[in-house]
C-alpha cells in the first residue's frame, strides 16, 4: 500500500488527482489556464467540490482554451451562470473571461505562459521537505510576488493563497510530505 499525503482522505477522485497530477511540473499553457481557473473557483470552497465538477467546467469553458474564453460575451456569461455543472459564481465567471484576456497578453509578451511563470523559480521546482500537512503554508513570499505581478497584468482572483494553490497543483513547488511516495518521484 502506497503512503500518501494525509490531506486527501479516502476519496478516490482526490487520490487519483494526488497520485497523477498534484505537484507534477506543468509546462502546458492550456493546463496552466485550467489550474488558474479552477483554483480561482475553489476560493472559499473545498478542492474536492471543484474536482467533482472539473469535467463540467471543461465542457462549459471550452476545455479551458483561453483564446475562446477571451471572446465570451455577456450572453455566454449568463449561460454559464445558469449551468449547474459548474460553480455558478458571477464574479468568478467574469474573472475567468478577464483572466483569459490577460493570459493571452502574457503569451504575447513571453511566448508562452509557461515561460512567464517558470521565470519566478529559474525553471526549477522548489523542493520542500515537509514532514506533516501542518507545515504546508497557505502562502509564501514567492506566491505574494507572483500574485502581485499577475494582478498588475490584469488577472482577477489571484490572491497569494490562490496563487500558492496553483503553484502546488502545477508543480512549481513540491509540497508532498517526505513520507509520501510522490515526494521522491517528483524530486528528479
Amino acid at each position: 500500500m502506497k503512503k500518501r499525503c494525509d490531506w486527501l482522505g479516502n476519496n478516490e477522485l482526490m487520490q487519483k488527482y494526488h497520485d497523477d497530477e498534484w505537484g507534477t511540473p506543468c509546462h502546458d499553457d492550456r493546463l496552466w489556464f485550467e489550474f488558474i481557473t479552477l483554483d480561482a473557483f475553489q476560493a472559499g470552497l473545498s478542492w474536492q467540490i471543484v474536482l467533482n465538477k472539473r469535467e463540467g467546467f471543461r465542457a462549459a469553458f471550452d476545455n479551458f482554451e483561453p483564446n475562446i474564453i477571451a471572446t465570451y460575451d455577456e450572453s455566454k456569461a449568463e449561460e454559464l451562470r445558469q449551468n449547474p455543472a459548474i460553480i455558478r459564481n458571477k464574479l468568478k465567471i467574469n474573472a475567468t473571461i478577464t483572466n483569459a484576456q490577460a493570459f493571452l497578453e502574457v503569451q504575447k509578451e513571453f511566448g508562452s505562459f509557461d515561460t512567464y511563470i517558470w521565470q519566478f523559480t529559474n525553471g526549477k521546482p522548489i523542493q520542500n521537505t515537509l514532514k506533516s500537512i501542518k507545515e504546508i503554508p497557505a502562502s509564501t513570499p514567492l506566491s505574494d510576488e507572483i500574485s502581485t505581478d499577475l494582478k498588475k497584468r490584469g488577472f482577477k482572483f489571484v490572491g497569494t493563497t490562490i496563487v500558492y494553490a496553483f503553484m502546488q497543483g502545477a508543480g512549481i513547488v513540491n509540497d508532498h510530505t517526505v513520507d509520501c511516495f510522490r515526494y521522491k518521484e517528483l524530486q528528479s
